[in-house]
C-alpha cells in the first residue's frame, strides 16, 4: 500500500511544537498498516522537523534557546538579509535539523519510543502556515 496526504499546519510562533497527533490524524490509513514506513517532509526552507521528548515543554524551550544561541539572528556576516534578520538563521537551522523524517509503522501506529514525539521546528518569527507531505508505505 502507498498513500500520500498533504497536511497544512496553521502558523505557529517561533519554537519547537509537538505535531504527532496532527500527523497521525492526517493519515487514517496508518491504522491498517502492520509494518511500514511513514515519511514526513516539510515543504519549506526556514522550518524543519525532528523527533524528541514529548512530555516536558522545558525540552522544547531549551532546543529553541540552544539554536538561537548557536545561530543568532542578524549575524553581521550574513549576506542573505532581504527577508529580515531571522531569515538566514532560519535557513541554517532548518538545514541542520532537516526537512524530513522516516518513521517506522508497526501494528497500526507509529513505532515511536514512549517519550518521543514529532516536532515542527519553526525558525521564523512570522513563518506562516507550513505544509507537510505525508507518504505512507506498508503492508496490512
Amino acid at each position: 500500500m502507498w498513500v500520500q496526504h498533504q497536511l497544512t499546519l496553521p502558523a505557529a510562533r517561533r519554537g519547537f511544537h509537538l505535531i504527532t497527533r496532527e500527523v497521525v490524524a492526517a493519515v487514517p490509513e496508518l491504522r491498517q498498516v502492520q509494518v511500514g514506513l511513514l515519511h514526513v517532509f516539510i515543504q519549506h526552507t526556514s522550518a524543519s522537523l525532528t523527533v524528541n521528548e514529548n512530555a516536558s515543554p522545558d525540552v522544547r524551550r531549551d532546543f529553541e534557546r540552544y539554536f538561537n544561541h548557536a545561530v543568532p539572528d542578524a549575524w553581521p556576516d550574513f549576506e542573505h538579509t532581504l527577508e529580515g534578520p531571522d531569515d538566514m538563521a532560519a535557513h541554517i537551522k532548518a538545514s541542520v535539523l532537516g526537512p524530513g523524517l522516516t518513521l517506522p509503522v508497526q501494528a497500526g501506529g507509529l513505532a515511536l519510543g514512549r517519550w518521543q514525539g514529532l516536532y515542527l521546528c519553526e525558525h521564523r518569527d512570522h513563518g506562516g502556515p507550513r505544509t507537510l507531505i505525508l507518504t505512507l508505505q506498508g503492508e496490512p
